[in-house]
Formats: C-alpha cells, sequence, structure tokens
C-alpha cells in the first residue's frame, strides 16, 4: 500500500507542477501585456498563490467543512455511523479516528478533507445516512478514508487553490482589459509594434484557455483517485457490492446538494452537480462514469483485493492497463465476505433510520426529546420553559429534561 502512496503522490505532484507551470506563465504573460513588466506578473501571481495556498493549508478543511454547512457530532448523536467511521479506520491502518460531521441536507453524497491523517474529517449528508444500510455506508466510508489513507486530501485542496489562483488572474485581467486598463500608456512607449501586440494576443489567448487547461487537469487528477479509492474501499470493507450498491442508490438520487461548489466538485464521492430533479449522469467530466464505476465492482469475481479490482478494471476498458500501480498490485489474495442479512444482523429499517438521523438533526436545532411511556417521542422547541409537557395521544405528564448550556 505504501508503494501505491508513493506512486500516487509522484503522478501527483507532476500534474500539480503542470497546474503551477500554467498560473506561472498565465500571471508572466499577463504581467507584461498589462503592466509592461512580465516579472511583475509573475511575482504578483505567486504573491497570490502563496496567500491562498497558506491559507488551504492551515484552514482549508474549516474552510470547506463551514462552506459546506457541516457539523461535528460525537458518538451520542449517531452511534451506527460513528461505529461505521471507527470500523474502517481500523480497517485502513489509519492511527487517528477522523472526525465525523453531518450536511443538513437531503442530497446523497460524501467527501473527506484535512490536512494529513491525524486532522481529517468525512462529511456525509443527512439523506445518505436515511438511506443507506449499513453495508452500503461502510462502502462510501471506506471510499471516503481512503482519500485520507492515499493522501489525497491535502493535495486536492491545493489542486482547487492552484486552480482558483488562475481563475482568479484570468477573471481581474479580463476585467481590466474591458473596462480600459489596456489604454495605460506604461506600454505604449516600450516594446511598441507588433511586437506588443503579439503579447496582448498571447494573453487574451491564455486567460480564455488557462482556466479550462488547468480544470482539466484538476479533473484528471480527480478521476483516478475516484478508481484508486473505489479500489481501496473494497478491500477495506471485503464486499464491493455494499458500494457498488450505495453508488447505485447515490446516482439514483434527484436532489440535488445546494452547498457545493465548482472548486469543491471533485471532492464529493459523485459529482454534485445534476439537473433538478433527475438523477446523475455518467457524463461529467469531475468524476468516472458511475455505471463504470459500479461494474467494475461488481465484476471482481468474488474476490476483494487491489489486484482483483485491477483486473476487473482491464477487462471493462479492454486497454490492457490498469489503474492500480504495478508495485501495489500484491499476490495475496483477498476473498470478499458475504454479509449476513439485514433483519438477521439487527440493521435498522429504513424507517428506524429515517428517526434516527431526523432525532439527531432535531438535537441539533436544540430541540429536548421527550420518550412517553406510550411510545410517543415529542421534541420540545427551545422556546418552551416548563418543566414538564403532557403526551397529545395518552395524556400523560413526562418532565422535560434540562437543556445543555
Amino acid at each position: 500500500m505504501w508503494e501505491q502512496i508513493r506512486s500516487n503522490q509522484i503522478r501527483s505532484i507532476v500534474l500539480v507542477a503542470m497546474i503551477a507551470g500554467l498560473l506561472l506563465l498565465l500571471g508572466y504573460v499577463l504581467g507584461a501585456a498589462f503592466l509592461g513588466s512580465g516579472i511583475g506578473g509573475l511575482a504578483i501571481a505567486l504573491v497570490i498563490w502563496a496567500i491562498l495556498n497558506l491559507v488551504a493549508y492551515f484552514q482549508g478543511d474549516s474552510i470547506l467543512l463551514s462552506m459546506s454547512r457541516a457539523r461535528k457530532i460525537s458518538r451520542d448523536d449517531n452511534p451506527r455511523l460513528y461505529n461505521v467511521v471507527e470500523e474502517m479506520k481500523i480497517a485502513s491502518g489509519l492511527e487517528k479516528m477522523p472526525d465525523i460531521y453531518i450536511i443538513d441536507d437531503p442530497a446523497l453524497n460524501a467527501f473527506a478533507t484535512g490536512r494529513d491523517p491525524n486532522r481529517a474529517s468525512v462529511a456525509i449528508t443527512s439523506g445518505l445516512l436515511q438511506k443507506l444500510n449499513r453495508d452500503e455506508l461502510q462502502g462510501v466510508i471506506a471510499h471516503e478514508i481512503s482519500h485520507i489513507k492515499n493522501r489525497d486530501v491535502l493535495l486536492m485542496s491545493l489542486c482547487s487553490i492552484l486552480l482558483g489562483t488562475i481563475v482568479i488572474l484570468a477573471w481581474y485581467a479580463s476585467r481590466i482589459m474591458i473596462y480600459g486598463g489596456m489604454r495605460g500608456g506604461r506600454r505604449g512607449g516600450r516594446g511598441g509594434g507588433g511586437g506588443q501586440v503579439v503579447i496582448i494576443v498571447v494573453a487574451i489567448v491564455l486567460m480564455i484557455i488557462a482556466p479550462i487547461l488547468a480544470q482539466l487537469i484538476y479533473f484528471a487528477i480527480s478521476r483516478r483517485r475516484e478508481y484508486l479509492a473505489d479500489a481501496s474501499g473494497a478491500l477495506y470493507t471485503r464486499y464491493p457490492e455494499g458500494l457498488a450498491s450505495a453508488l447505485e442508490k447515490i446516482a439514483a438520487s434527484t436532489a440535488q446538494l445546494k452547498s457545493a461548489n465548482k472548486a469543491t466538485a471533485p471532492m464529493y464521492i459523485i459529482n454534485p452537480f445534476r439537473s433538478e430533479g433527475r438523477a446523475a449522469s455518467d457524463w461529467t467530466s469531475t468524476h468516472p462514469p458511475i455505471s463504470e464505476r459500479i461494474r467494475i465492482l461488481r465484476s471482481m469475481a468474488g474476490g476483494a483485493s487491489l489486484t482483483d479490482y485491477d483486473k476487473s478494471y482491464q477487462q471493462f476498458h479492454r486497454s490492457g492497463k490498469g489503474v492500480i500501480p504495478a508495485s501495489a498490485l500484491g499476490v495475496v489474495s483477498v476473498m470478499a465476505v458475504t454479509p449476513e442479512p439485514e433483519a438477521l444482523a439487527g440493521e435498522a429499517d429504513k424507517i428506524e433510520r429515517a428517526r434516527e438521523t431526523s432525532d439527531m438533526l432535531w438535537k441539533f436545532s436544540e430541540h429536548r426529546l421527550v420518550n412517553c411511556e406510550c411510545g410517543t417521542k415529542l421534541r420540545v422547541p427551545p422556546e418552551f420553559k416548563s418543566d414538564t409537557i403532557q403526551c397529545p395521544h395518552c395524556g400523560r405528564t413526562n418532565p422535560v429534561p434540562p437543556r445543555h448550556k
């Protein structure tokens, strides 16, 4: 696995270097065109990039979780989810338990973030928590934890910052050009003539294509990593069908994730953008086709190792090339397990999962829960002042627990 991580990192560094080179080129050409100094433009690009990178490194996970309106939970808030994350943390060999966050949104999605495995978090939507059974939830959590284990999360944050810097530079340059910045006299008396015109044309072309190229490189990184995370997720759970079934449910969901944006979209388990009221499409630039990921997982022929996934990937693509680094393909066979049926395993059914998630969200909004002897669960709003409450069904008077401060 360490060989896989190292190979993963080397490829990623090359791709990040390509985006960084594109950024520096854009800064230099824009500086030459609009400031009369290529070095000046390069310096501005580097300063913007350095500031954003420092912010991303030290506060990127907090910003991303805040933008997603995610809320941290503890074991008491949702023991089922906490236990699943704990199981996958042990299976993956992570030393520290990731923090767990819930996004109150009916859409089905999840992502991982963090600076390194010792400061990492997984976030899932409340819709996902309600819809997935334990095996499916294990598959999704294993997929996200593999992003942490494979050191994907920091790299994806830095890539999104590079992409954002290029977009910012291109945007401001276009505004300077539109609102007359190009009429400044700095350039007129220096190079002049045809050479200056060529620089301006190159600058305009770069302003248009640089964000597109950077985004394509970013998506290329994202796509490969999704395959690797699927393979690792199958290995950690030893049950590829769990993740395949989860992806199937997520793809069929028609709810849009409201808190996602274009820069963060590749971090989710599937592309969060889809047409209102429609299922997710295969044709997305941020992620591999969902149907393909599902078919690869279901074609692993009873195995759950990285080698089994790689063989299945090659059969599907018929190209003879795998997606797992050769150094990570061992000869050790890992057989897939067959979990007990949900009823025999004491698995919560759909209604129980919905109640469990709903109760957690009510607690987030500072409602207190009162369980009446008749089986009715009363949700007491924060503005309720009395120490007791009467059950509307049986008429019993129940004590209201004190508010936590």
